[in-house]
């Protein structure tokens, strides 16, 4: 009698949790939910795809309209966000989750991640304020905490750079806002000297040095460049050549500049001086002098 009573009792855990129990449960939840649950499937996936389409569509508007980068991309992921946002609360509500409750925990999880995310959170608030300052530009030179390079992207939280030797530099938002910034723009000025000798006939090595800026393509023609006298030095008189280049044309032009003026300069017999040192005899011995002539 008591073995009968014991079978007839309500089901321990262990009964509960047998295959079989797990299966009927898993039963009875889909034929009283199931529904609900392919409702919010659908929903979910319609949200995916006009989020997608309607992300397509804005961007080609933006385009046309000639918008920085930075503020499409911003706009684009703000509205799929939304969107997706929507969907979820939809499908949630489908399937007859309260929602207010849900936004509640949400919220309070919030404070807790933010609190874990400040730096992400600071390169989020250091990107906008970039996208909406513009500080820089895609395509712009800019020198920031001795890193310097050509502006590829701006992200939300980081902005990329392409070096002289293709290697990429990524800095975070946070680095960068606040800070001093050296902004070349789009194009960049050489510092180039070149040196004749005291003898030579400066007025034409100058004149020779414009000509070859003049007819190298790289070099700017719409701004004038710099070449005079720079410098009295003791072996040279040192002439200043800077001419604007585009900033890819940076390393290149100053290669091709110094090759040209070395070979035209070496056709016209003006020289290019080294340092040299006077010996003189006095008495016997040998002195030299505290004078320094060019070669």
């Amino acid at each position: 009698m008591a073995t009968a009573i014991a079978t007839n009792s309500a089901p321990t855990f262990a009964q509960i949790t047998h295959t079989d129990s797990v299966i009927n449960y898993i039963k009875v939840f889909l034929a009283q939910k199931g529904l609900d649950l392919l409702g919010a499937a659908v929903i979910l996936i319609a949200g995916f795809f006009i989020a997608r389409w309607v992300g397509k569509v804005m961007q080609g508007k933006l385009e046309r309209r000639e918008l920085e980068p930075p503020v499409r991309m911003l706009m684009l992921r703000l509205t799929k966000l939304l969107i997706i946002a929507l969907t979820v609360v939809i499908a949630v509500q489908t399937m007859g989750v309260p929602v207010m409750s849900l936004v509640a925990g949400i919220g309070v999880a919030g404070v807790g991640v933010g609190l874990a995310m400040q730096g992400v959170l600071g390169n989020l608030v250091a990107g906008l304020t970039i996208i909406f300052t513009k500080p820089y530009r895609v395509g712009d030179y800019i020198e920031i905490h001795g890193e310097h390079g050509q502006v590829v992207q701006i992200e939300l939280f980081s902005t990329i750079l392409t070096h002289a030797d293709r290697s990429r530099i990524i800095i975070p938002n946070r680095k960068i806002v606040g800070e001093i910034l050296h902004n070349y723009g789009t194009i960049r000025q050489l510092e180039m000297a070149v040196g004749v000798g005291y003898d030579s006939n400066v007025p034409e090595a100058i004149e020779l040095i414009r000509e070859i800026l003049k007819n190298n393509p790289r070099v700017l023609k719409e701004l004038a460049p710099g070449v005079g006298v720079g410098l009295l030095a003791d072996s040279s008189i040192n002439i200043s050549v800077r001419p604007w280049v585009a900033v890819p044309d940076y390393g290149s032009a100053q290669g091709e500049i110094y090759q040209a003026i070395l070979d035209q300069f070496r056709a016209r017999n003006i020289q290019i001086p080294f340092p040299q040192r006077e010996v003189r005899l006095v008495n016997g011995a040998v002195e030299p002098s505290q004078r320094h002539v060019a070669a």
